[in-house]
């Protein structure tokens, strides 16, 4: 394991420095370094790296939440209000429901099939976006109009909304039950998600309060507590992602001295997680699978982007934001890569009929749509948004 995480380091840094070099975003070289050093090109990565690859992004994705959380202010989430709360739901939901009309007539599947692939599909990346939403506020590029705070709150819900309807489907497929109560249970998930997160940030902000600690065991401790918002999500019925999110938020809300210290702290951390899982969703992407699917495949991602770009378009309808800013919100809101890598080989390990076609479409969203999102959001970003100095 130790070669293999040398190699994924030098290897990763030399590529994500070339794509850098020529103009791409750093993270389409750590997705090319997973692919060429993965099990379907060079196969250099040890299998018992590949056995806890699953685990390993989900760690980063905790980490990418928790920075998330403790950099949105819980005054700006109150006045961006309505689009954020739109884009949270109406993009995905539009995807979902192209994936549902679009996937039965281009590949022949029934209704709850393109159902489950509609919602490995429909997530849009927050390994891609938030770190770029947040470098922008650092920046103070779009700050006043709120449009990071807008993108990340949104984006930071939408793949909590996605998999709980994946988990949904899932179990609606496992044990024929299509029963209301599946469905139910979504915003009981996303409430009581919330709920825990800023019960458990408040003990926290008290106990920080109260006792000193040096920083670094604040962290350990804020991300042992994360780890078991996962663990126990569906003991607890939560949505432990969104645990995650809120706690970050209320801690910056309780304790804004403290927030800015943690963010600072895993800002460092991120540099290698962001390798670390980008490397690891590029591992996962059989690229062979993609010859197998064919033009109506296509035909289906690139509709399904459409509806969703719609989605986007209308959740900020009637904003102050200008076309532009309207336009660089729909090129922040393409990406997919974290969720589908993670999500996508699930239908083929339960013997779902089509989880093959499921697995090798979610392959072709993320090569298309990871680095052209990553691409057109850090070209135009100042060129569609001002900077507020």
């Amino acid at each position: 394991m130790l070669l293999s995480l040398a190699l994924i380091i030098l290897t990763g840094i030399v590529l994500s420095e070339m794509a850098l070099k020529i103009g791409l975003p750093r993270i389409i070289g750590m997705v090319f370094t997973g692919i060429v050093l993965g099990p379907y090109a060079l196969d250099l990565l040890d299998d018992s790296l590949l056995a806890i690859s699953l685990d390993l992004r989900q760690i980063a994705l905790v980490v990418i939440l928790l920075r998330a959380g403790l950099s949105l202010n819980l005054e700006d989430l109150k006045k961006i209000g309505r689009p954020a709360f739109l884009l949270a739901f109406v993009p995905a939901t539009l995807e979902l429901l192209a994936v549902i009309i679009l996937a039965p007539m281009l590949l022949g599947f029934t209704l709850l099939e393109a159902a489950i692939m509609g919602t490995i599909l429909a997530a849009v990346s927050p390994a891609i976006v938030v770190p770029r939403m947040l470098r922008m506020m650092k920046e103070k590029v779009g700050t006043k109009k709120r449009i990071p705070q807008m993108i990340l709150a949104g984006a930071s819900v939408d793949d909590i909304y996605v998999i709980v309807l994946f988990t949904a489907f899932i179990g609606v497929h496992d044990t024929g039950d299509s029963s209301l109560l599946a469905f139910l249970m979504l915003p009981l998930s996303l409430v009581g998600g919330v709920i825990i997160g800023v019960l458990i940030a408040l003990f926290f902000v008290k106990l920080f309060k109260h006792y000193h600690m040096r920083d670094t065991g604040k962290i350990m401790i804020l991300l042992s507590v994360s780890f078991l918002f996962i663990a126990f999500e569906d003991t607890l019925h939560i949505s432990g992602l969104l645990a995650i999110f809120a706690m970050g938020i209320t801690i910056l809300a309780s304790y804004n001295v403290l927030a800015r210290r943690l963010t600072q702290k895993y800002e460092r951390i991120w540099v290698f997680t962001e390798l670390l899982l980008f490397v690891l969703v590029g591992a996962a992407v059989d690229i062979t699978l993609v010859s197998s699917v064919g033009a109506s495949a296509l035909l289906l991602v690139f509709g399904a982007l459409i509806f969703r770009s719609l989605g986007t378009f209308v959740s900020t309808y009637k904003t102050k934001l200008a076309l532009r800013e309207r336009v660089f919100v729909v090129f922040a809101y393409l990406p997919k890569a974290t969720v589908q890598a993670s999500i996508a080989s699930i239908p083929l390990s339960m013997g779902i009929d089509g989880g093959d076609t499921m697995l090798a479409v979610a392959v072709l969203s993320i090569l298309i749509t990871a680095p052209l999102g990553a691409l057109l959001t850090d070209r135009t970003q100042k060129k569609l948004i001002l900077s507020d100095d």
